[in-house]
């Protein structure tokens, strides 16, 4: 046994007392501030699931045969999705996809402005590379117990946790590709005049967008990664299935459910996979042709 060296008691206590100083003081404000992403949340998922399902396959078909002109992906997405209906999974996995994708979304709009701030300051990017790596490698179920004490069991804390969850690699992969820019081509940008925005939205996130997309993909599956998690406090979906088979030794729903949320990473990981590569292609034509 390691020696008690300390009494560390008074620490955990004084931790425990400020998380409960900021429930009981600032809990109506956070909720209040988290209010627009649970209407987020509610408005993607009511909109998935009012949606008639022979569309939304179409959409997702069409949208796959956009991304590679060929029959392969379409065929894999109508598959699965047609696999979703049939083993009734459909309406938890329309849950599923809204909380992935208002997580992905609000991901988006915090994690793009934040790497483009990290890619243009090194002071920046010190101070915020531990924090992602403690995002990254803080189990999930430690950021769920202040979240929760703040709003309760519900969608919020879940969707929440699904953000800090997923957003670094976006962040990460964001900084990345903006600072891989050739100094060449950003010194020839310099060269016709152009300011730092013009620079910043003309050249270097049109040519870091491959890499851009990629942490988008990275998100969208660490996001879904997240459900069964999110379930445990409210979130519902293909989670809440795998958690009933768990808690009912059901081992059917568990295994369908859970083969529900495979096809739906593949689904999205090869569609996004497939527009950053169409765009890796116009992008290395562009370079090619200047």
């Amino acid at each position: 046994m390691f020696p008690e060296l300390i009494d560390t008691r008074p620490l955990r206590r004084a931790v425990d007392g400020a998380l409960g100083w900021v429930v009981t003081n600032w809990g109506s404000a956070f909720e209040a501030a988290a209010k627009p992403l649970l209407l987020l949340l509610n408005a993607i998922e009511a909109l998935l699931v009012a949606t008639p399902w022979w569309l939304i396959i179409i959409v997702l078909t069409g949208i796959a045969w956009l991304a590679t002109r060929r029959w392969p992906l379409p065929m894999t997405v109508l598959i699965s999705l047609l696999f979703l209906g049939v083993m009734e999974l459909w309406r938890d996995a329309m849950s599923t996809t809204a909380l992935m994708i208002a997580a992905t979304l609000t991901a988006i709009v915090v994690s793009i402005p934040l790497g483009v701030w990290m890619s243009r300051s090194a002071r920046v990017r010190q101070f915020f590379t531990p924090v992602l790596d403690l995002m990254q490698t803080l189990p999930s179920f430690v950021y769920l117990i202040p979240t929760v004490m703040i709003f309760g069991p519900g969608k919020i804390p879940a969707l929440i946790a699904t953000i800090v969850y997923a957003a670094p690699p976006l962040v990460r992969l964001t900084d990345l590709g903006l600072r891989s820019v050739d100094p060449a081509v950003m010194e020839a940008s310099r060269a016709f005049g152009t300011n730092p925005t013009q620079r910043l939205l003309g050249v270097q996130i049109p040519l870091a967008l491959p890499t851009i997309l990629a942490g988008i993909n990275q998100t969208t599956m660490m996001a879904l990664a997240m459900v069964v998690i999110a379930s445990m406090i409210g979130a519902g979906g293909l989670g809440y299935q795998v958690l009933q088979g768990i808690g009912r030794l059901e081992v059917s729903r568990g295994l369908f459910a859970g083969l529900g949320i495979v096809v739906l990473a593949i689904v999205f990981d090869r569609i996004t996979q497939a527009f950053g590569r169409q765009l890796q292609a116009r992008v290395g034509i562009s370079e090619v042709r200047a």
